[in-house]
């Protein structure tokens, strides 16, 4: 560290204007465990969101003030250390908010698009900070759209919906004159990793070892790495596809009928699509949990999700429905399980290596962390996820419900997976479904639609 910052930190941390923190149990994960380095864009969570009504550049920034005085993450950076990085959290910090013109032309949504992917894509300064940015691109007199990119090291899917649930609450004390600030949260990040480490003792972390070390014995890669990292590095590719109204509602049935999650089932239908296209049986997936089982954090912004490998072995002459119980089951098993992914790959000897995940390299997910749209004087926000995957994964399958249908988005490594290969995998995993869920007559019709 150079001398003029070495002597500025100590001047800092006298006067309290900034407090050291270590890695939380998930940020741990992104240094130790990840492939891909931390400062990688393919580590940057993007949205946008929809703002109709008029709001003015002032209140903007005195909005975005409030919840950057919530919430520490905003105010957070990493400070490089001997063995792994400390985190470096401000007493106060400006909201990083940019306002930019665009023109009439820009403002049709396949020309944001580009704009959008721009700001995304723009590295942050992980030791200066701060790790998120927003930008408001006025699309007319009474829209705007905020674009905004936030380090998975500060953030998860959930942070979102708390950062659209406080901006129209900060909106709301804004308008009306208020100068109160939002209230603390119930409990800080940090305050939830000291709760976390505290109980995650090595005696706690052996203990449940011996569930995970037989469960995910002898597991193999689903393909060869024919790149090195340095090929395969970046953002993955992004592909949008769908499930129609009478699919979704047929694998709705058929989860209802064996008492499963919709969860399950679709996983079970995506481990045969799997099979099928590697010609292996055994499959492992990762799968994301919200990790937010106090309800002191739920109203907190921050990276608190975990990983969880779910291991299947797929029998094509078994009943589709047998299946679903078996998975399902066995899906539950491993939740009550779960343990730091961090911990767990150090405790298998299965560290991160070039161009691999430690234990598996597929990313399935049904996202269903709240989402909100909201209306409050005169404003309304509605917030629209990107799905975007990171680098350390080859292929990821994430599934959204929408409306009565769902949207599946396939984020693929594109040195492994060409665009007619994930057209194949999406036909595979629907035909696949409609097989299994529709009752034999109407599969014929749901296919051909």
């Amino acid at each position: 560290m150079a001398e003029d910052i070495r002597a500025r930190l100590k001047q800092w941390l006298e006067s309290g204007e900034v407090r050291l923190q270590p890695l939380t149990l998930p940020q741990r994960e992104l240094w130790e465990t990840s492939p891909v380095p931390p400062g990688d864009v393919a580590n940057h969570i993007c949205t946008f969101i929809q703002v109709r009504g008029k709001m003015t550049e002032p209140d903007c920034i005195a909005s975005l003030q409030k919840v950057v005085d919530r919430h520490e993450v905003l105010r957070l950076s990493f400070l490089p250390g001997k063995t792994q990085p400390l985190q470096l959290i401000r007493a106060t910090s400006a909201p990083n908010l940019i306002f930019r013109e665009i023109t009439e032309a820009q403002r049709q949504p396949e020309a944001l698009e580009p704009i959008m992917e721009e700001i995304f894509n723009e590295p942050f300064d992980m030791l200066r900070g701060p790790l998120y940015r927003a930008v408001l691109l006025k699309r007319g007199a009474n829209e705007i759209i905020m674009v905004f990119a936030i380090h998975h090291a500060i953030a998860d899917g959930w942070t979102l919906g708390v950062l659209v649930q406080d901006l129209i609450a900060a909106y709301g004390e804004v308008v009306t004159g208020s100068r109160k600030a939002l209230p603390p949260v119930s409990m800080t990040c940090n305050a939830w990793d000291a709760v976390e480490r505290a109980y995650w003792t090595p005696e706690e972390v052996e203990k449940r070892m011996t569930y995970w070390k037989p469960r995910l014995a002898g597991i193999k890669r689903l393909w060869p790495r024919p790149t090195p990292l340095s090929a395969a590095a970046g953002k993955l590719k992004r592909h949008i596809c769908h499930f129609p109204a009478d699919l979704t509602a047929a694998v709705r049935t058929v989860a209802k009928q064996t008492s499963a999650t919709l969860f399950s089932t679709l996983l079970t239908g995506f481990q045969a699509t799997l099979a099928q296209w590697t010609g292996e049986n055994d499959v492992v997936v990762g799968t994301p949990m919200a990790n937010r089982t106090k309800n002191a954090v739920k109203e907190t912004m921050g990276y608190f999700s975990g990983v969880i490998p779910l291991r299947g072995q797929v029998d094509s002459g078994r009943p589709f429905a047998e299946s679903v119980r078996i998975v399902h089951e066995e899906t539950m098993d491993a939740f009550a399980h779960a343990m730091p992914f961090a911990e767990l790959a150090r405790a298998l000897g299965d560290p991160a290596k070039p161009g691999y995940n430690p234990i598996f390299d597929v990313r399935f997910a049904l996202q269903n962390h709240p989402v909100p749209d909201v209306d409050l004087l005169g404003i309304s926000m509605k917030l629209r996820m990107r799905s975007t995957g990171t680098a350390r994964f080859d292929l990821a399958c994430e599934i959204t419900e929408e409306g009565d249908g769902m949207e599946v988005v396939w984020l693929s490594r594109p040195s492994l997976f060409s665009d007619s290969d994930v057209d194949q995998l999406h036909r595979t995993f629907r035909e696949v479904l409609s097989n299994d869920c529709f009752p034999a007559e109407s599969r014929a019709t749901a296919l051909a639609n």
